[in-house]
């Protein structure tokens, strides 16, 4: 039987991510030419998916925008956190951020109804880099450059070597392709330095900019074109890798 999973559906066409289109079918939110939907169901040409009292048509315009979320915010958008960063953006289309940043810590996020791709292209292997500015409690010496920039046993492993610089008496600049839970706190704390302040100022080739926190804008023509490239690398590879396992 041909078609496209039912979950994927709905994710290509904006409404939500795939997991949250489980969800969504799981509690019967969902009918397909009006009969209630299951996760095993496949769209055919012609049927009428509905979600939530809403009839989905044809593939939307995909949104991509670049976020400062401020510290408080958390990274999620499930409804049943009151702080969710999708609540308090209040965007007229249904966006969802990708990737995680911890809720104390301010700096940029991408948010889009591109969600799945995107969080994939982010997971990939060889990673991409993520800058940070960083301000500790005490003077940064030679030693913990080298120690940080070498690789830092943390949650039993160690992280990969790292791009670091001194930009103050105080605070550095580093730039990471790994995304360990609080990796750059974790690799202070192993070295004998406490953060004060930490903000993401870049993934990939999108920047905060002059973003103050809570304000957001559009990726721009260069920033979109980068990210689909790597978008469609991301996904080549994985389908040689799909073919390599199931030949």
């Amino acid at each position: 039987m041909e078609g496209i999973r039912l979950n994927k559906y709905i994710a290509d066409r904006g409404y939500c991510s795939r997991r949250e289109a489980d969800r969504l079918i799981d509690a019967g939110q969902v009918t397909i030419n009006g009969r209630i939907g299951t996760l095993g169901d496949r769209v055919q040409d012609g049927d009428a998916v509905v979600v939530e009292g809403k009839v989905l048509g044809g593939k939307e315009k995909r949104v991509y925008i670049a976020l400062n979320k401020p510290a408080g915010i958390v990274c999620t958008a499930d409804p049943r956190e009151p702080m969710n960063v999708v609540d308090y953006l209040s965007f007229p289309e249904r966006i969802f951020p990708v990737g995680r940043l911890d809720k104390d810590r301010e700096g940029r996020l991408l948010m889009t109804s591109d969600g799945e791709r995107v969080n994939r292209l982010l997971r990939a292997a060889g990673g991409h880099e993520k800058e940070y500015e960083v301000e500790v409690d005490r003077p940064v010496t030679a030693e913990f450059m080298k120690t940080m920039a070498g690789g830092v046993p943390i949650l039993d492993t160690v992280t990969l070597p790292c791009r670091i610089r001194r930009t103050g008496d105080r605070s550095f600049n580093i730039i990471l392709i790994q995304g360990l839970n609080r990796q750059i706190r974790r690799m202070c704390e192993y070295c004998g330095y406490r953060v004060r302040k930490l903000r993401r100022v870049r993934i990939m080739n999108i920047k905060i900019g002059n973003l103050k926190p809570g304000q957001w804008r559009e990726l721009t023509d260069d920033e979109l074109n980068t990210l689909m490239n790597a978008l469609d690398k991301t996904e080549v590879n994985h389908g040689n890798h799909y073919a390599q396992k199931n030949p």
